[in-house]
């Protein structure tokens, strides 16, 4: 059985080569690899709105070069979501001219994110905006009829992404708002009215000035026609209410930026629900400033549910410490609580 001991040198050469050759590749391209390009010659842009996989990009702001640029995702952004407000960086043609694509390569880090559920119960969230620092929530005195709890969530998710929140009360000259405005009372948040014939647009503008803003609110609110007062050339569509359910009709379908002197303005479309299931439920308190300041003597591990034994809030409301606003806000307090519980 000698063969199999006296094999040559150059027998093991040629089988040592056949073993090191690799299959040939069918399609004849280059081998995947993870590693990216640096990209260090790449621009950087703000998102200013989003249009079925396509992202208007504003290119050079502030300078004398500032100009719009449409870009596409790379594909190693497949996963991650590129929206208004976000910082990117751009690779490719950037100049903006008719027929030019660029290619984000990069998102810069975000100072803020808000962030909306379909639902309490869904804990899969979705992001609005980036790098907002304001929120302006515009709520109607009347037509369609205001919902406090609706603000109140629109306050957790400003207060929980870190955002100053800023009511704006539309169609003051249908119905007296202070009532509603009670609610709100106890809690430091600016207040600015307007009515459908005396819109307060310098008051405004000196709040939206050199911030970031996010408008939201319901349908039918009158969002898009302060937008069109604070910008003329917006042009954004406005709805009317449906006269048999009081409900507004969805109009504007976007999400995109206005400039507004050295600030922004983003208008958001209307809804009609608020999901919090991405919330901490610790951090709904913060929002609730007047009785945060109250939590402050409940027992350690309070939940301030209606069954929580020695809770402060409850108590002194009860006492009526806190009038009837109080008792309203405790109720709308609570509610949140237990749909995220």
């Amino acid at each position: 059985m000698s063969w199999l001991t006296d094999v040559d040198d150059d027998d093991d050469d040629k089988y040592a080569d056949y073993e090191a050759k690799s299959r040939p590749n069918p399609k004849g391209n280059r081998a995947r690899t993870k590693i990216r390009p640096e990209h260090g010659d790449a621009v950087t842009g703000r998102v200013f709105t989003v249009d079925r996989g396509r992202y208007s990009v504003l290119v050079g702001e502030g300078t004398p070069e500032e100009h719009e640029a449409t870009a596409s995702r790379a594909s190693e952004l497949r996963k991650k979501a590129i929206v208004t407000g976000d910082l990117v960086d751009l690779v490719g043609d950037t100049s903006g001219e008719t027929g030019t694509l660029s290619r984000i390569v990069r998102i810069q880090p975000r100072t803020t994110v808000l962030r909306r559920s379909a639902d309490d119960s869904d804990e899969v969230e979705r992001i609005i905006v980036a790098n907002a620092d304001q929120m302006l929530i515009v709520v109607a005195a009347a037509n369609p009829e205001p919902r406090s709890r609706l603000v109140d969530r629109y306050l957790v998710a400003a207060f929980d992404a870190g955002l100053k929140p800023i009511i704006c009360i539309t169609k003051t000259d249908l119905a007296d708002p202070t009532d509603f405005l009670a609610n709100f009372a106890a809690l430091d948040v600016t207040v600015v009215r307007s009515g459908t014939d005396a819109m307060p647009t310098e008051e405004i503008m000196a709040l939206l000035v050199g911030h970031t803003t996010v408008a939201v609110g319901h349908s039918g609110v009158g969002k898009s026609t302060l937008v069109n007062a604070l910008v003329p050339d917006a042009n954004r569509a406005i709805g009317r209410v449906n006269a048999v359910t009081g409900r507004g009709r969805h109009t504007s379908s976007s999400t995109i930026s206005y400039r507004v002197g050295d600030g922004w303005i983003i208008d958001t479309p209307g809804v009609r629900s608020f999901g919090l299931g991405h919330v901490n439920p610790e951090n709904i308190l913060r929002s609730f400033t007047d009785l945060a300041k109250i939590a402050e003597d409940c027992p350690r591990g309070c939940t301030h549910l209606p069954d929580a034994p020695d809770c402060a809030i409850i108590e002194r409301v009860e006492a009526g410490e806190l009038g009837d606003a109080g008792a309203l806000r405790l109720d709308s307090f609570q509610r949140l609580l237990a749909s995220l519980a």
